[in-house]
């Protein structure tokens, strides 16, 4: 299914060369579009399954599935669909009006919750996102990626006492399409 997931990668074409400014600030000479691929309900419903087999084989127990807006959150719906879990959506910010959340859905305290993320640099984004979760009284059990950057955001993640499991390396995407990463 990895190798599946890859070929899916490659051929809507998420990669992208030129001169990119990434949400973590970074500069980069390639972009990975996820979001592009995740309107495709087939690679949606792949990653869905990968991600819970995954999930399996290491034996992580999840409540709830949780990902932070955008990208991530057609991705933690599938997941929640995929394993008939409830979802939980982080905002990047608190709403400004209504009941002025930051979390879409009922966080309980000890709450074992699987985070799910598209893309990861230096994790920044989804470390917020952990982070906000367990304020809530949520426990992470783990985090996953579709695509780790491979530039930092493992070691950022698991500082903060939190693991990632990437579902494709960066590395593995460029040895597919048989591009140098330098």
């Amino acid at each position: 299914m990895k190798e599946e997931l890859i070929r899916m990668i490659l051929e809507e074409e998420c990669i992208k060369f030129g001169h990119f400014i990434l949400t973590s600030g970074k500069e980069s000479s390639y972009y990975i579009d996820i979001k592009k691929l995740i309107t495709n309900p087939k690679a949606l419903r792949l990653i869905a399954r990968l991600i819970k087999e995954k999930a399996e084989e290491e034996g992580i127990q999840f409540d709830k599935v949780a990902g932070p807006e955008l990208g991530a959150v057609p991705i933690a719906t599938a997941l929640a669909l995929e394993t008939d879990k409830p979802l939980l959506i982080v905002r990047k910010k608190k709403k400004e009006h209504g009941t002025g959340r930051q979390i879409e859905g009922e966080v309980k305290e000890g709450d074992r919750v699987l985070l799910v993320e598209d893309v990861t640099t230096t994790g920044g984004s989804v470390l917020r996102a952990a982070k906000i979760l367990k304020e809530a009284g949520a426990e992470i059990t783990g985090i996953f990626v579709v695509v780790d950057r491979e530039e930092g955001a493992k070691e950022a993640i698991e500082k903060e006492g939190f693991k990632l499991y990437p579902l494709v390396l960066v590395h593995e995407l460029f040895e597919a399409a048989g591009v140098s990463s330098e």
